[in-house]
């Protein structure tokens, strides 16, 4: 089983947050030597990032019926993390009865689209940066919207020295836009928002891929569909059928 990271990250603590042990359980597996990191075992304390890549080997796989996914609604002030000596931490909140854990990030300070999971294949397909899947986002600003500053954002913002990938920006007012990027850069859209002038007041997230918030209320959350989650799998290259 590989698995990959979008930051940097203690290595016990990454398995326990993707729902493959508690994080004495990972240093047990550590220990016994069946974790790897770039191809050698991995040592207690470990630091990993997402140029890194870690492997999890003779892990029991779940079974097709235990898999779980869900889509979530996140109100803005809600962590994303499975710590839960965290306050407002998505785990607690939601209180599935089976461990899962959240795909990737969303800033406390926006809301929206969140997945959550514990199909770590699926998981590693849609967070690893390679494979620059599609995720649009609801922004409003403080500023009035200038079209050309739109267009600089689709063709990239330089941020600590590294350009941003092309990105699609869509006005609808003059204080609201939809953004679709295919990267993940730590507060990206409020960096490229910045680097143009613009106060984000407001940021959701609204879809992954095949996977929209639609109609879901805050705080709520619901179980993919079996159409969504066919789709979902085709794109992410795991399965043939849509």
């Amino acid at each position: 089983m590989i698995i990959s990271l979008m930051n940097t990250i203690r290595i016990n603590k990454y398995l326990a947050e993707h729902g493959y042990a508690s994080r004495r359980e990972a240093d047990k597996l550590i220990k016994a030597g069946l974790v790897f990191l770039n191809g050698k075992r991995a040592n207690l304390g470990d630091q990993v990032t997402e140029k890194d890549e870690v492997v999890l080997k003779n892990q029991k796989q779940k079974t097709k019926a235990n898999l779980v996914y869900l889509v979530f609604h996140k109100p803005v002030g809600m962590i994303t993390t499975t710590d839960l000596s965290k306050r407002d931490n998505v785990t607690s909140f939601i209180n599935y009865p089976e461990r899962i854990f959240p795909i990737g990030r969303l800033d406390v300070i926006s809301s929206g689209l969140l997945l959550l999971t514990n199909d770590g294949e699926l998981a590693n397909r849609l967070m690893h940066p390679k494979y620059e899947h599609e995720k649009e986002y609801l922004v409003e600003v403080e500023e009035s919207l200038k079209g050309i500053d739109l267009k600089k954002m689709e063709q990239g913002i330089k941020i600590d020295e590294k350009k941003t990938a092309p990105s699609k920006a869509i006005k609808l007012t003059d204080h609201q836009f939809r953004l679709t990027l295919t990267e993940g850069r730590n507060r990206q859209i409020r960096r490229m928002c910045e680097a143009l002038g613009y106060t984000v007041t407001s940021l959701k997230r609204i879809r992954i891929l095949n996977i929209h918030l639609k109609n879901l209320q805050e705080g709520k959350w619901r179980k993919l569909t079996s159409q969504e989650l066919r789709t979902l799998k085709y794109q992410l290259g795991i399965s043939k059928e849509k």
